[in-house]
């Protein structure tokens, strides 16, 4: 492993680099930085998130511009506020113990005359983001035809969130004869599309194999119902005490649906997304640096560029539709050579989704466990007796205050203080996880027909008098049970069909509204009958036990009246009464 003096970097940039604690260069800035101090070529480099691809452009850069003149040299463009002002922070800590350089930031939410007024006094280093630096240009107020250097950094960021035509707009501005840097951690077909358009005979650098992930990060996956995700997250919370992590969702509306059920279930949390003001923003984003929050939960475009040290792990409570997205959110962890764990929590129907992600990345995603209400018990046990280990004692402050504590616990011994010490913070643990049932689904079988659900541990298995006969198949048998119990699909587990006859499968809390939803239903002048049957009846009829026909209060009658276009279900009502 060489040293940066060994890359060929001044002695004041190498100093720089020291002092914040670096001695030798990652691969990627070992590989990229002797190629870009030549200055001559286009460049492409492909390195996960966290590998130190800033110092890898930011120190040549640094470099190969003159301090002496005060116009714009180059151009760094960033796909957030976030990591432009995190590039910025970084090139201006390089230049410590180098030169004097005035670099600028420019992004939205901040103001603008004084982004403006930054860039008048002579900007020879422009970090920005594409809308902003757009405006800027379009006011007259930045002009590019003398930038030597082009940096796209998280260029598959910036065109998974739409900035294609921006960066289009941008680069038309710039000169024809200059540099360009890309650096990405993937290579989708739309960044080979902009190294063909905008780049001349490239140098590639590949650290790593290519669709691969960062080595440091434990991908794991937990496999649960739909409806069961927050109670196994809480569970994984729980069994990490020490989690400084981020909740990635979908949608804005269930980032804060979570991030407010997280705060009123009493953890240390917040939400980041896109319906949040740039001040709302920034506090939240300066909480979470400064540990002010254990928990951030966040939309997978309001956390692209988020550089936040020592976060632990990276929790996806919906896999996100593009696997890119994945990588993405899994490179926040494990930076800077750092351990992580990826953990997703996927129903069964998601799991095809972990195999994407295990092919893009060519190695595998294991299965955990969601931990037990037993587990989660010890583990926070352990946790608060090692607390009680671990903690500094101010002898001289609390010597005044033991006589009066010696004499109030005098009588118990050694034993009832201990146990009555962890009770005092312990026992709120013990009452919640209680009985707690176990989260974790069946990989093969289907979630309701598990062997500890349809045998009247979870699930009921229900007999209906309606089958092929009737002109159903299994989607408007769901749709019949939508329409009269209220259920979703969700809901309802497996769906066997026969010629007079089906049975279909419930969980057993909702096994009431089954039967008073059907009561008084009739087809064609037939009265529909469900009835509880055991689950290995198939092919053998109900069985005794609760039924439609017993109810002491029916309701006045609904006629159904199959047809071929029942599926469309906007005409529902009128088919089916």
């Amino acid at each position: 492993m060489k040293s940066f003096e060994a890359l060929g970097l001044s002695p004041g940039l190498v100093q720089s680099v020291q002092l914040l604690g670096f001695e030798t260069p990652t691969p990627i800035q070992e590989k990229a930085i002797p190629v870009l101090l030549k200055g001559s070529r286009d460049f492409v480099g492909l390195a996960q998130t966290g590998t130190g691809k800033t110092a890898a452009f930011g120190l040549p850069l640094l470099e190969l511009i003159d301090d002496q003149s005060k116009q714009t040299q180059a151009l760094v463009l960033a796909p957030t506020r976030e990591l432009g002002m995190q590039i910025t922070s970084d090139l201006e800590t390089f230049t410590e113990k180098f030169k004097s350089f005035n670099i600028v930031a420019v992004y939205g939410g901040a103001s603008i005359s004084e982004q403006v007024r930054k860039v008048k006094r002579g900007a020879q280093v422009i970090v920005a983001t594409p809308g902003r630096l757009i405006d800027l240009i379009e006011r007259k107020a930045i002009h590019l035809e003398t930038v030597k250097y082009v940096i796209l950094d998280e260029a598959d960021e910036m065109l998974n969130m739409g900035f294609k035509e921006d960066i289009d707009k941008i680069l038309s501005f710039t000169p024809q004869e200059k540099n360009t840097w890309l650096f990405s951690a993937t290579m989708p077909r739309e960044v080979r599309a902009i190294m063909k358009n905008y780049m001349t005979d490239p140098f590639e650098l590949t650290v790593g194999e290519q669709n691969t992930g960062n080595v440091n990060i434990e991908h794991r996956y937990v496999l649960v119902q739909e409806r069961e995700k927050y109670m196994a997250l809480k569970r994984i919370l729980d069994f990490n005490p020490d989690i400084f992590g981020l909740i990635f969702c979908r949608t804005r509306i269930d980032t804060q649906r979570i991030a407010e059920m997280l705060m009123k279930d009493g953890y240390s949390a917040d939400s980041l997304h896109g319906d949040l003001t740039q001040q709302q923003r920034d506090r939240v984003m300066m909480k979470f640096r400064q540990r002010g929050l254990q928990i951030l939960v966040a939309t997978d475009v309001a956390a692209r560029g988020i550089d936040v040290e020592d976060i632990t792990h990276v929790i996806h409570l919906n896999m996100p539709d593009e696997m890119e997205f994945y990588t993405h959110r899994s490179g926040r962890t494990a930076r800077a050579g750092k351990k992580g764990i990826s953990i997703a929590l996927v129903s069964r129907a998601e799991l095809g989704k972990v195999k994407q992600i295990e092919k893009r990345m060519n190695a595998p995603v294991k299965r955990m466990m969601v931990p037990t209400g037993s587990e989660v018990c010890q583990k926070q046990l352990l946790e608060l007796m090692h607390k009680v280990r671990e903690v500094k004692v101010n002898e001289a402050d609390i010597a005044e205050f033991l006589p009066a504590v010696y004499e109030e616990l005098n009588d118990l011994t050694k034993q009832d203080l201990i146990k009555r010490f962890a009770s005092i913070e312990f026992n709120r643990f013990l009452d919640y996880y209680r009985n707690a049932p176990d989260l974790n689904a069946d990989q093969k079988r289907s979630e309701f027909s598990s062997p500890d659900r349809s045998r009247g541990a979870g699930g009921v298995r229900f007999f209906i008098n309606l089958g092929k006969m009737d002109g159903l198949d299994k989607s408007k048998m769901l749709e019949v049970i939508d329409e009269f119990t209220g259920l979703e699909k969700k809901d309802i587990g497996q769906i066997d069909l026969k010629g007079a006859y089906s049975f279909f499968e419930v969980e057993k809390h909702l096994s009431d509204k089954v039967v008073k939803g059907f009561n008084g239903v009739e087809l064609q002048g037939r009265q529909v009958r469900v009835e509880i049957t055991d689950a290995n009846s198939a092919g053998r009829g109900p069985s005794s036990g609760s039924s439609s026909r017993g109810s002491e209060s029916p309701r006045p009658r609904k006629r159904i009246y199959p047809d071929k276009k029942f599926s469309e279900k906007k005409n529902f009502h009128k088919k089916w009464r």
